[in-house]
């Protein structure tokens, strides 16, 4: 049984998060997920779902966000704590920003488009005129490992088809 204090760890919250992320996955969606907590309650869950609900702004950072502040009954967040599953793009980190989210806690580096760490280091940026305190690497592995399997399964997938429509050679 988790104690309360064994529930308000970073790796209690990502645990949750990384639940989201199951379900972005079951919808054949890249896995991330994300949850608000406030006040040692999860407001909001949220996870990928871009190409299911065919919104290129249904990142689970956003979905999540919508969900907390439609929960609490306000656009602002303040005091509340982000967990996602990978490093938030630049979308998402202007959303955070505007939510007043005090903080952001991440699993996975997105060394692409991450603007956390990997391409910059946006919440440091002197134009804000909210600051964001950041932790990355809780469940790293974890959640790089959903998203490495993820990828996999997609690419063996597309052989299997590939081979599948390309003719025969025997024919």
């Amino acid at each position: 049984m988790l104690t309360e204090k064994d529930q308000n760890t970073d790796e209690h919250w990502m645990q949750e998060a990384l639940l989201e992320a199951a379900k972005a996955e079951a919808l054949s969606e890249i896995p991330v997920g994300a949850i608000v907590v406030l006040d040692g309650e999860i407001v909001g869950r949220g996870y990928n779902c871009p190409i299911s609900s065919v919104d290129p702004t249904a990142h689970a950072e956003i979905q999540a966000l919508r969900d907390a502040a439609s929960r609490v009954g306000n656009y602002r967040l303040p005091g509340a704590t982000l967990y996602v599953t990978l490093e938030p793009c630049s979308m998402c980190a202007g959303a955070i920003v505007h939510s007043r989210v005090e903080r952001v806690v991440f699993a996975a580096i997105e060394p692409k488009s991450g603007v956390v760490e990997s391409q910059g280091r946006f919440f440091d940026a002197p134009f804000l005129n909210h600051k964001v305190q950041c932790c990355g690497g809780v469940l790293q592995e974890a959640a790089s490992q959903q998203i490495s399997q993820f990828f996999q399964y997609r690419r063996e997938q597309k052989k299997r088809l590939k081979r599948l429509s390309s003719p025969s050679r025997e024919e």
